[in-house]
């Protein structure tokens, strides 16, 4: 927040179609200047490397030709195909590869013999380091805290700090989202949750950070699994037992929309009679009736971090771990305002 009231505008990390844009080309012609792989005149790659240096946008590394194994959890693919989160941030470490001239390839890892078989064939001079996607089994951790190579976690946090990490800043996305609600009026804003995960933990400590004294273990709706219809359940009981909250927080845009449904089978419309506000931002968010308002985590930002993350760890071993955490825009849409009159 700036001194005059206003929201600071975050500047948004640059990629490929920025450079292209500018320089008239396609984002496959900047790539292949950029990394280069393929044919492009001397004096058009010169122009774009200097636009790139312009737009502060990282140049291959000496890790160009070397490839990057990434371990994809059971909940990664299972939200692959629901949410498409996954999908994002994979296209960010595609994307980044591509420029860095690297290459990725995924391994599904569901169980410690999965884990201990990516750290063995990661052993070849081939390949730079791990990713490891939504991955924070305790066992899977310890496991790949004594891997040689850099392993860095995407989605997903060491609390040893011995791996380094990528995530969005959950808590203070969480924080910021309750403290647009109560600036609205409403004290009584429930978190609608899935816990389990560390990150989505740090979310409901954010809700807390900012609600202060208003804080209240019963405002806390759990669902058991990133289900639209779990979380419509779980609204609905909560109406007809407790409607005592004029906000909802979501922690993940499925059970956004799954308090949606419970709302309108109540009668009860958003943003009149409740506001609802989600942490994801996926695009399908922007669809609904009304528009959902986000907190929208820069998906492919955190693959393309991640990745440079490990580019220069496996360039520089003895640099120290870092713990990356990325900004989250509020993006008003149609599912907030202020409480109605009671």
């Amino acid at each position: 927040m700036r001194p005059d009231g206003k929201r600071v505008q975050i500047s948004r990390r640059v990629r490929l179609k920025d450079i292209a844009e500018r320089c008239g080309v396609s984002t496959a012609t900047v790539s292949r200047a950029l990394s280069g792989r393929g044919y492009v005149d001397a004096a058009l790659t010169d122009t774009i490397r200097k636009m790139a240096v312009r737009l502060n946008y990282p140049l291959p590394s000496s890790q160009a030709g070397r490839r990057v194994l990434l371990a994809a959890s059971g909940p990664a693919l299972l939200d692959f195909a629901r949410s498409q989160f996954t999908l994002h941030v994979l296209e960010g470490i595609g994307e980044r590869c591509q420029t860095l001239g690297m290459q990725v390839e995924t391994r599904p890892v569901s169980s410690l013999a999965d884990e201990a078989a990516l750290l063995a064939e990661a052993q070849d001079d081939s390949i730079a380091g791990v990713l490891m996607l939504t991955i924070d089994d305790d066992a899977m951790l310890a496991l790949a805290r004594e891997f040689e190579k850099p392993v860095v976690l995407v989605n997903g946090d060491d609390p040893d700090m011995r791996l380094s990490s990528v995530t969005p800043c959950n808590r203070s996305a969480a924080a910021l989202a309750t403290q647009h609600l109560r600036e609205l009026g409403h004290r009584r804003i429930a978190l609608l949750t899935c816990s389990g995960r560390r990150t989505i933990a740090r979310r409901q400590e954010g809700w807390r950070d900012a609600m202060g004294e208003d804080a209240d273990a019963a405002l806390v709706i759990e669902v058991t699994d990133w289900r639209a219809d779990l979380a419509t359940d779980a609204v609905a009981t909560r109406l007809t037992h407790q409607p005592d909250f004029t906000a909802i927080l979501a922690t993940g845009d499925a059970l956004a929309i799954g308090a949606y449904q419970a709302l309108a089978n109540a009668g009860l419309s958003v943003p009149g009679d409740v506001s609802v506000i989600s942490i994801d931002g996926l695009p399908q968010t922007a669809l609904l009736s009304p528009a959902l308002t986000v907190m929208a985590i820069p998906m492919r930002d955190i693959g393309a971090v991640a990745l440079d993350l490990l580019s220069g760890a496996a360039a520089n071993p003895a640099a120290p771990r870092r713990r990356v955490e990325l900004a989250c825009d509020l993006i008003g849409r149609g599912s907030d305002a202020a409480p109605a009159r009671r």
